[in-house]
């Protein structure tokens, strides 16, 4: 494999995976012979064309006519010659495990964003992998344009059937248990609660913003604007009954999944017709139907622009259906696209983390595609109810402002800097002002009498004085919740430990009983609920907590009984979630709660390196067990040989450390050492067949993305009518035979010798192979580095081909920050205790 030829730009799931110069290096043999020019073998083509985004995954650059988006950054052709001693890193040269050679560490880090998880982290997958993107350099959409769920607009995309899927498998059943827990939850507290026109419950922010969200589910326009104001007073909710004594923790209570909304023929057969004659592939129908509902078919033709609302769609393919719909009856200033636009917008802000967006930003975007009136544009689609107007900080706005003059209005007393008008969805709104107003109930919550005879541990003592408390340390923390939990059952308290994957739940070993986050909200597994639909826990243990994005922290949150104990625990230093928000972050930044911070140091080499990456130091340490190592390479075709050498025969003749217990990871899905080319290259070499199914065999190791942020590994058993049998890590454990039907496989599995950094965040390997190609060296970011270097638990190995642009960006620190509203809304809360 070859370096890109110049003006070609690689893939990354972050939607800006640049590629930069690769340095020159020898290279040192897994025998000790240095070589100056290593042929790789057995490995992946160059991908130069395409990329499958970050936040959506599926490769949708395909349509006829459609020009998808490609990476502003062009690749700088070259190389440098670098010697061998350039390649050290910290300062001191690596080889492979079984060289015997000087130990150092080196980085990457995901381009772009700090969301470089495309397919498997957003819910999407890999897409096919030839002949549907445009040809040439360039080509291929950006990671923000792509959305999950498979390949739009791409000919000849899976039609997906009009009889719909299978049965549901064991995730699928899950998710539907956690969405009819949310409408539980929603229907508990709208009957609490007096209806939001008597305003006798609700006022302010969250009074406005509910009515405005049931003005647009209604039909009817909302005709408020929203400002920042004060979190409202929780209504009272029934306290957790307190056990006289020890007492078995309850059994699980799984509610019964409804069945997968299955669109009606006749539904799908309309959108068809409209599909055919406006150009767009009649694969979509199915899709189409089932976002669009039962009048698909009408809504399309009245407004083309609603494609958009289809994940994977780009607004070019929109245009194109809207111009065969609509001829010339259809341009770039009518309302209907300037409104599809703005969703659409806020939508791929969503997939790369943000909440809410700078209303300049979204007028600039809207610019950019040949919207002739942005500010217009804007307005409409408030006024229409298709997004929120938020200017938090500003006190006094009318409810009927509009965008403009609440832009106008919302300044400092001193008027010099204006405060920021942000526009969002209403979907993650909602989470938000949920999010604060549960996070804020808890935090007012006073001491417990019942923590008097819990040892005298600092952790301990926050908890006995307030509600809810944020633990931070790095792996070897996790100890202090956990033994924490213990102490709370020794005091006969129901306490419980969740973590975000199967991967953690299995580290803390089975005598621990932790349950992940997803079987806990679901009914899976866990205490079970009482008749509120609240959880039947004293104490509940959050670990992995910078994993929780906006939507699922709000359900969890409103979970939590009064009375109950919520420790939120994590690293603040590794990538956040793969959804939207930056809930620990945020919560650790208010300082609404006791913040402890654990002492205890990740012990070993790894955790000596990973440590002082996190304080932006990139130090060499001492790695007499080859527990740390550096395999300098000089292009992305050797970095893919390296990788397969250092899975396949160096770790396990070295350590001891089979294949099936290390783990690849790199910066992102596209490029020419991407998850994509890796896999292939590892199939190869480790489990070679003909991919009858898919692109996939029995024996092979996939991500299978359960749910947007939630990817689990699994291998592939047999594949036959109903889908791809997978025996995976999901509620059960380890062996759990889960059937993939056949339509959702493209979008939903990849392979999974190698990963992305978010994809990996909250799991741990014994063995770990960051991979570093040159062409990622624009997008390094310390957090990457941090979460990338901290997942292996024995063995670190990193195939290093960025040079310089290591230290750079741990030094540096340089990621993209999220837009989020939650830190000013738990800011504003009053009355609970920082410290």
């Amino acid at each position: 494999m070859t370096a890109l030829p110049r003006g070609e730009t690689p893939g990354s799931p972050s939607d800006n995976d640049r590629t930069a110069p690769e340095p020159t290096t020898g290279v040192t043999d897994p025998r000790g012979d240095t070589t100056g020019d290593a042929k790789p073998t057995g490995q992946a083509g160059t991908e130069s064309g395409r990329d499958s985004g970050a936040e959506a995954g599926a490769d949708t650059g395909a349509a006829a006519g459609a020009v998808p988006e490609t990476d502003a950054g062009g690749r700088a052709d070259g190389a440098s010659d670098v010697g061998a001693t350039s390649a050290r890193g910290l300062a001191g040269t690596g080889a492979e495990p079984d060289a015997g050679m000087g130990t150092g560490a080196a980085a990457g880090a995901a381009a772009g964003s700090q969301t470089d998880d495309a397919d498997a982290d957003a819910g999407a997958g890999p897409g096919r992998e030839g002949g549907e993107g445009p040809s040439g350099g360039g080509g291929g959409s950006s990671g923000a344009e792509a959305a999950a769920g498979g390949e739009a607009l791409a000919a000849g995309g899976p039609d997906g059937g009009e009889e719909g899927s299978a049965s549901p498998s064991g995730p699928e059943a899950e998710l539907a248990a956690q969405r009819e827990l949310r409408e539980r939850i929603e229907r508990r507290k709208s009957e609490r609660e007096a209806p939001i026109e008597s305003g006798a419950k609700l006022s302010g922010r969250a009074a406005d913003l509910l009515a405005a969200v049931r003005a647009v589910e209604s039909g009817e326009k909302p005709s408020t604007a929203f400002q920042g104001s004060p979190v409202p007073e929780p209504t009272p909710r029934r306290m957790a009954p307190v056990p006289a004594g020890v007492s078995p923790r309850p059994q699980a209570v799984a509610p019964v999944a409804p069945a997968p909304r299955v669109a009606a023929p006749e539904t799908v057969a309309a959108v068809r017709a409209v599909l055919t004659e406006g150009g767009a592939p009649e694969g979509l129908a199915v899709r189409v139907a089932t976002v669009l509902g039962e009048t698909a078919g009408e809504l399309l033709r009245e407004d083309p622009w609603r494609l958009l609302a289809v994940p994977g769609v780009l607004p070019e393919q929109a245009d194109g259906f809207a111009r065969a719909l609509l001829g010339a009856g259809c341009g770039p200033g009518d309302e209907r696209r300037g409104d599809a636009l703005v969703t659409w917008l806020l939508e791929r802000a969503a997939r790369q983390g943000h909440t809410a967006l700078d209303a300049p930003a979204v007028r600039a975007a809207l610019a950019e595609r040949s919207v002739p009136d942005p500010e217009e544009a804007v307005r409409h689609a408030v006024a229409e109810g298709a997004v929120l107007v938020f200017h938090d900080g500003s006190e006094d706005v009318a409810q009927d402002e509009s965008e403009d003059e609440a832009e106008d209005k919302a300044v400092t007393e001193g008027g010099a800097e204006p405060l920021p008008v942000l526009l969002g969805l209403d979907r993650y709104a909602l989470a938000e002002e949920s999010l604060a107003d549960g996070l804020a109930r808890l935090a007012r919550s006073g001491p417990d009498p019942r923590w008097a005879a819990a040892e005298p541990a600092e952790l301990a003592r926050a908890v006995a004085a307030q509600g809810l408390v944020a633990h931070t340390g790095g792996e070897a923390s996790r100890a202090e919740p956990v033994a924490l939990a213990g102490a709370a059952r020794g005091l006969g308290l129901r306490a419980a430990v969740a973590v975000h994957t199967e991967n953690g739940r299995r580290r803390l070993g089975p005598d621990v009983g932790a349950v992940t986050v997803a079987a806990l909200l679901s009914g899976a597994a866990g205490p079970g609920r009482d008749e509120d639909g609240a959880l039947a826990l004293d104490l509940l243990v959050v670990l992995d907590a910078p994993q929780l994005d906006v939507e699922t922290a709000a359900m969890l949150v409103e979970s939590v009984p009064d009375g109950c104990r919520l420790v939120l625990s994590g690293d603040p230093h590794v990538l956040p979630s793969a959804g939207a928000g930056r809930v620990f972050a945020d919560l650790l930044a208010a300082r609404l709660c006791p913040q402890v911070a654990s002492r205890t140091p990740d012990p070993g080499p790894i955790g000596e390196l990973v440590s002082g990456i996190g304080v932006g130091e990139l130090n060499q340490v001492d790695a007499p067990g080859k527990e740390v190592v550096i395999v300098p390479v000089r292009d992305a075709g050797e970095a893919v040989h390296r990788t397969v050498q250092l899975v396949a025969d160096s770790v396990p003749r070295a350590l001891g450390v089979p294949p099936e217990r290390t783990q690849v990871i790199t910066v992102g899905h596209g490029g020419s050492a991407g998850t994509r080319a890796l896999n292939a290259a590892l199939k190869q070499r480790l489990n070679p067949g003909p991919g009858r199914f898919g692109g996939f065999d029995p024996g092979d190791r996939v991500a299978y993305a359960v749910a947007p942020g939630r990817t689990v590994q699994a291998t592939v058993a047999s594949a036959d009518a109903e889908g791809l049998h997978l025996d995976c890590e999901v509620g059960g454990g380890v062996g759990e035979r889960v059937v993939v039907a056949k339509d959702r496989v493209e979008s939903v599995v990849r392979h999974g010798w190698a990963l992305t950094a978010h994809q990996a965040a909250g799991m741990r390997w014994p063995a770990a192979v960051v991979v570093l190609p040159g062409d990622a060296a624009q997008g390094l970011s310390r957090a990457w580095v941090y979460t990338a270097f901290g997942r292996g638990e024995r063995h670190l190995s990193v195939v290093h081909g960025v040079d310089q642009a290591l230290g750079r960006a741990v030094a540096e620190g340089s990621a993209r920050e999220r837009v989020t509203r939650l830190r000013g809304l738990l800011e504003t809360v009053e009355g609970a205790p920082a410290e």
